[in-house]
């Protein structure tokens, strides 16, 4: 085989590894985006926390609320009650959850978002990569209906913030859940 061929052989597999390291970093499903009212009243719920780490589900729900607000779909809030999850074993999730449904309810708001964070991490080793992990739903307030829900887990390199990689996470999940709202 000529060099010059087999360098370019070794060229397109290396790529070819490149890219399927890059696509094995992010896991993604999600069903098929609903028909969405634009210009609809919108509030963030509690997403409750899987994680050991404090205030994952808050720190995922303020992600979610800037990019909520950002795709500029209608108004958007967040649930004003108190709704830290105390510990991981916390038994109150759904009582809590339906507390902001219902609060919700009094609002007359439009549709929910809602979720929770089951990684939320730098991984342990040399490298210490950032892994998120989140699942997310959108509710129809008034009959509770869930009318899309997206899980969705990411990776990213050592030197990137797990802020980003969360960001990112949510804004493909999100994308996902709005498309027919666009």
């Amino acid at each position: 085989m000529h060099p010059s061929s087999l360098l370019h052989s070794l060229k397109w597999l290396l790529s070819g590894l490149l890219l399927a390291s890059l696509m094995a970093c992010s896991t993604v499903d999600h069903g098929k985006a609903p028909s969405l009212e634009r210009g609809a009243s919108w509030v963030v719920l509690p997403f409750a926390n899987h994680t050991e780490t404090p205030l994952a589900g808050n720190r995922a729900e303020a992600v979610a609320l800037a990019l909520l607000q950002a795709q500029n779909i209608g108004t958007v809030q967040r649930y004003p009650g108190h709704v830290q999850q105390e510990s991981l074993f916390d038994g109150s999730e759904n009582k809590r959850q339906e507390e902001a449904l219902a609060w919700a309810r009094e609002q007359n708001l439009r549709y929910a978002l809602t979720g929770a964070v089951d990684e939320w991490r730098y991984k342990v080793g040399v490298d210490g990569e950032p892994a998120a992990g989140v699942t997310l739903q959108i509710i129809e307030v008034s009959s509770g209906q869930t009318l899309w829900s997206g899980a969705g887990g990411k990776s990213g390199w050592s030197r990137e913030a797990l802020s980003s990689v969360a960001q990112k996470l949510i804004r493909q999940l999100l994308r996902a859940g709005l498309a027919s709202t666009r």
